[in-house]
C-alpha cells in the first residue's frame, strides 16, 4: 500500500529492452533506499514496481506488457525522472489516502493556469472513469495523491476533465513542475470512492433502476 505522499524524484539511468517488457534503472538517492531489499515494491509514478536487482544508488526494475501498455513508464527515457514513493509500513502516518499502485490509465494535461505561488493543471480522462470523479474527491496523479478542485463532464467531442491545484510544496517534490499541456500523467482512481460508484451501480441494476 502507498499514501500518496511523493518522497522525491530518481532519475533513470539505464534501461534494458526486451520483447513486451522493459529493465529500467534509477539512482535512488540514499534516503530513499535505507533498509531497501530485492523484492520490495516502490512506486514509480503512481506504479507499484518490484526491485529486482540493488547495485549502490542504481536500483533495477522490471517492467511487464499490461504495466508498458496502461502507464507512461514505457515513454521512459534515459535522463528522465520520475516521482518515487517506498510502501507504506505498518504505523507511518497516512497523509494522502491509501493507494494501491495500479493505475487505472492515463490522463492528458491539456490546461495549465499559471499563478502567483499557485498552479492549477486541467486532466483529461478516458469516458469510462468520468463516474469516479467528484469535486473534492481525492485521485492519485503520477502517484501523487491529490484533491480534485472541479469535474467537467464529458461532451460529445471530448472525454471528461478534472483540475486539481498545486501548492509549491507539491512542485518542488514532484515531476508535476515540469508537466506541459499534451504531457500524460497515471491516474488511479481512489480505492473507496471505486468501490462505492461500483457498489452502487450494482445495486441499482439488480433492481432493474
Amino acid at each position: 500500500m502507498f499514501t500518496g505522499i511523493v518522497q522525491g524524484t530518481a532519475e533513470v539511468v539505464a534501461i534494458e529492452e526486451a520483447e513486451a517488457f522493459r529493465t529500467h534503472v534509477v539512482a535512488l538517492p540514499e534516503a530513499m533506499r535505507h533498509g531497501l531489499e530485492i523484492g520490495a515494491s516502490v512506486a514509480h509514478n503512481g506504479v507499484c514496481l518490484t526491485a529486482t536487482a540493488i547495485d549502490g544508488e542504481r536500483i533495477s526494475f522490471d517492467l511487464m506488457r499490461e504495466t508498458l501498455r496502461l502507464t507512461n513508464l514505457g515513454a521512459l527515457r534515459v535522463g528522465d525522472r520520475v516521482n518515487i514513493e517506498r510502501a507504506a509500513r505498518f504505523g507511518d502516518e497516512i497523509g494522502g489516502h491509501a493507494m494501491s499502485g495500479h493505475v487505472m490509465a492515463m490522463a492528458e494535461l491539456v490546461e495549465l493556469d499559471e499563478a502567483p505561488n499557485n498552479r492549477r493543471l486541467w486532466f483529461e480522462l478516458p469516458h469510462a472513469l468520468g463516474r469516479f470523479l467528484f469535486d473534492k474527491g481525492y485521485i492519485g496523479v503520477d502517484g501523487i495523491s491529490l484533491t480534485i478542485g472541479e469535474v467537467k463532464p464529458a461532451t460529445a467531442t471530448r472525454g471528461p476533465r478534472f483540475c486539481v491545484n498545486l501548492i509549491p510544496e507539491t512542485l518542488a517534490r514532484t515531476i508535476l513542475v515540469d508537466r506541459v499541456p499534451g504531457d500524460v500523467v497515471n491516474v488511479e482512481i481512489d480505492p473507496q470512492t471505486q468501490a462505492i460508484v461500483e457498489t452502487v451501480e450494482r445495486v441499482l441494476a439488480a433492481r432493474g433502476a
